[in-house]
């Protein structure tokens, strides 16, 4: 394989120019791996400042502020190049993926505040990757590789050990059959959003525009919900700190980084790397909310880890 300089050689009329190298995949990998990484630790954060917000604080209205006002923070950034998206479309991908983005924080908040805070979230961010992979199957039919599998049961095993560790406080709720069931809708929803976003950045969009026109869309109907349910989130100045970071540090800033990602790595493989989310939100628990991990639950630690590098690791070329 060439270097990216070229062939070396002369440079005499009668030579024939050097073809253009072809960049490693395994850079777009690792790049847009630890972007994705990154956005998922910000994700990790939501739990334990949701735990700040004021009584009485529905997942509905925590739902709704991080994605209805962080999607206008979005849109803002970039609101010409978003509307082009719009308008050239496909429309179809832009309204699915709208679509995803209404379901899933109405459905992973709700899921949290009936299941329990653990159980929704890994149910929620568990069930993604194999939403992707379907996804990603059915309309493509692309075939997963047996490192994504490897990768996926292993950190999904070690959300479901998190889980297990957490204890009884930590996964009961108040109607945990339905708040499972919203888990596995928030799933579909998430990886819904990030397969139609793939698909409109390898249509040649750019992934800021498109986050923007995305969460623009999904703002329109996530605004109107905040607008009823909002009342004692917004009606406090600790609710509406907590509203604010919500809406510009897990939302905005993260969404950036995971479009950014996304333009770099197959939808499946950014879905399967945001199972990293859960490892933050427990490591979280554990030092800022005061929460105790036992042994089993940082053995669950090490699979999420373990899989997760599966992932990111450079791959050596013959």
């Amino acid at each position: 394989m060439t270097s990216s300089s070229g062939l070396p050689g002369s440079t005499g009329a009668g030579d024939a120019p050097a073809p253009p190298s072809v960049p490693s995949p395994a850079p777009r990998l690792v790049g847009g791996a630890w972007l994705v990484l990154a956005a998922s630790g910000l994700w990790g954060t939501t739990g334990t400042a949701a735990t700040l917000a004021p009584d009485g604080a529905s997942g509905l209205a925590l739902g709704a502020a991080t994605m209805g006002l962080g999607g206008l923070l979005t849109v803002a950034l970039a609101w010409r190049s978003a509307w082009a998206v719009v308008r050239r479309g496909p429309l179809l991908w832009s309204l699915c993926g709208a679509a995803g983005i209404v379901v899933y924080p109405l459905a992973f908040y709700t899921s949290m505040a009936w299941a329990g805070v653990a159980v929704g979230t890994v149910v929620s961010i568990g069930s993604a990757p194999v939403f992707a992979a379907l996804l990603e199957r059915g309309c493509e039919g692309l075939s997963l590789s047996r490192r994504w599998w490897a990768a996926t049961v292993a950190a999904g095993l070690g959300c479901a050990v998190l889980t297990l560790a957490g204890g009884g406080d930590a996964t009961s709720g108040e109607r945990p059959t339905a708040g499972v069931a919203l888990g596995v809708l928030a799933g579909a929803g998430y990886a819904g959003y990030s397969y139609c976003a793939s698909r409109l950045i390898r249509g040649g969009h750019g992934a800021r525009a498109t986050m923007g026109a995305l969460f623009g869309l999904g703002a329109l109907v996530l605004l109107p919900v905040l607008a009823v349910t909002g009342g004692p989130l917004l009606g406090s100045a600790r609710g509406l700190a907590v509203t604010g970071y919500l809406a510009v540090v897990p939302m905005c800033l993260a969404y950036l980084l995971f479009g950014a990602g996304l333009a770099r790595v197959r939808a499946s493989t950014a879905v399967t790397l945001s199972l990293f989310e859960p490892l933050v939100a427990a490591v979280l628990a554990v030092t800022v909310v005061g929460e105790r991990l036992d042994a089993f639950g940082w053995f669950g630690v090490a699979l999420v880890v373990g899989g997760l590098a599966a992932l990111t690791v450079r791959r050596r070329r013959g």
